[in-house]
């Protein structure tokens, strides 16, 4: 199991931007979470996951794993929607997994080379596909990229996380990309202890 990377340089850099974070931080501590480096494996998974709880899409998931083994591009290319589906999946959700595995297997999407495109080229060529979003694309960089400066406006925890740090009555898009460019360039990190301060 790997965890996204992070250390002092970034924990230091966002306690003395911004207080009310560093307070969180030294309240919440490491916070580790985990990473899903294999771009096509982190894409099916996303997928599984839209609109269901974290309990079930793994679920799902170990059962995609049980049926096909690792998750491969030519597995699920050549998988019938029907088989797909058979993993407690919807049909709307076993094509839109048939179509990414036909396209990275076929080379009409090539995941090697989105490593090396910036932020917002990744989010345009992700969620050009099916069944991809931005939201989505967004998780893709930092969970699966490592992406260091990524903070959802589109994530309604972050914006809960935000409300809650600072004690807003609600968050407009302004605020939040003044809080955003203020987190920058360790956003990413910010973004994990605004997710943890969702919950509370």
């Amino acid at each position: 199991m790997e965890f996204f990377k992070y250390g002092e340089v970034e924990l230091i850099f966002l306690k003395k931007k911004d207080r009310k974070l560093g307070a969180a931080i030294d309240r919440i501590g490491l916070i580790e979470r985990e990473v899903i480096p294999d771009l096509f494996s982190a894409l099916i998974n996303s997928i599984v996951g839209q609109q269901i709880s974290a309990k079930a899409a793994a679920t799902v998931y170990h059962r995609m794993q049980e049926r096909f083994g690792a998750i491969t591009p030519q597995k699920i290319a050549s998988a019938t929607i029907a088989e797909i589906q058979q993993c407690g999946l919807s049909t709307r959700k076993a094509g839109y997994i048939k179509g990414i595995g036909t396209a990275v297997a076929e080379g009409t999407l090539n995941l090697s080379v989105l490593a090396a495109l910036p932020d917002d080229e990744v989010i345009q060529r992700l969620s050009a596909l099916n069944g991809i979003g931005e939201w989505t694309a967004e998780m893709l960089l930092i969970f699966s990229l490592e992406r260091p400066d990524v903070v959802s406006w589109g994530d309604l925890a972050i914006q809960r996380g935000m409300i809650h740090l600072y004690g807003l009555r609600k968050l407009s898009r302004s605020q939040f990309e003044r809080y955003r460019r203020r987190y920058s360039p360790y956003g990413s990190v910010a973004s994990l202890y605004l997710w943890a301060l969702a919950k509370k």
